[in-house]
């Protein structure tokens, strides 16, 4: 499949040096339906917490050149097709770093837990933030549950009127140099 840890070696410091900073990435199945994978790159500017499509666009560049090298170098990163995805997160983000559970605090987050943990899999809530690693969350069902942030197996926010209004409009740049063309009739 692909070692993740060495994809990230590859990947992080072509985000660092555009300035942008690495969410996530993961391994999928494709949703072109065609059975194959997908390497999804999530990424953000920090000063917006976003990317707009020309970042997107630049970043995807960095990282196939990169990989490219490596494999022209003589490593195999990803046996068999892939597609590459590169994106922002969105509003509904996921959370997968430290930082993260601190900046969204206050907001609803679902966060599923790994198997081995030993309380309610599944949580849904305000998310108070973390501390010293561990994760406070006010479940909508339990209550409040702490965890350590290495049994969780996925996070995101939910998305809510507070999410939108705590965050930033995207960058509409560009948009008023768009030419709209009449079609010609038949």
């Amino acid at each position: 499949m692909a070692n993740i840890a060495r994809l990230t070696e590859i990947i992080e410091p072509e985000a660092k040096a555009l300035g942008f900073d690495l969410v996530r990435l993961k391994m999928m199945p494709s949703e072109a339906g065609d059975g194959g994978l997908a390497l999804q790159i999530m990424a953000e500017d920090p000063a917006t917490g976003q990317l707009i499509i020309d970042q997107c666009a630049e970043l995807s560049r960095a990282i196939s050149d990169a990989m490219d090298a490596a494999e022209e170098a003589g490593e195999v990163l990803i046996e068999g097709a892939y597609h590459l995805e590169v994106s922002s997160p969105g509003i509904d983000r996921p959370l997968t770093r430290p930082r993260d559970y601190a900046n969204w605090a206050g907001h609803e987050a679902k966060v599923a837990m790994a198997k081995g943990w030993d309380g309610q899999r599944n949580l849904r809530g305000i998310l108070k933030g973390i501390e010293g690693g561990i994760v406070t969350i006010d479940d909508n069902k339990a209550g409040e549950v702490s965890y350590p942030l290495e049994m969780v197996h996925s996070a995101k926010l939910v998305l809510t009127d507070a999410l939108i209004a705590a965050t930033q409009p995207l960058d509409t740049s560009g948009a008023e140099d768009i030419v709209e063309e009449e079609e010609a009739q038949d």
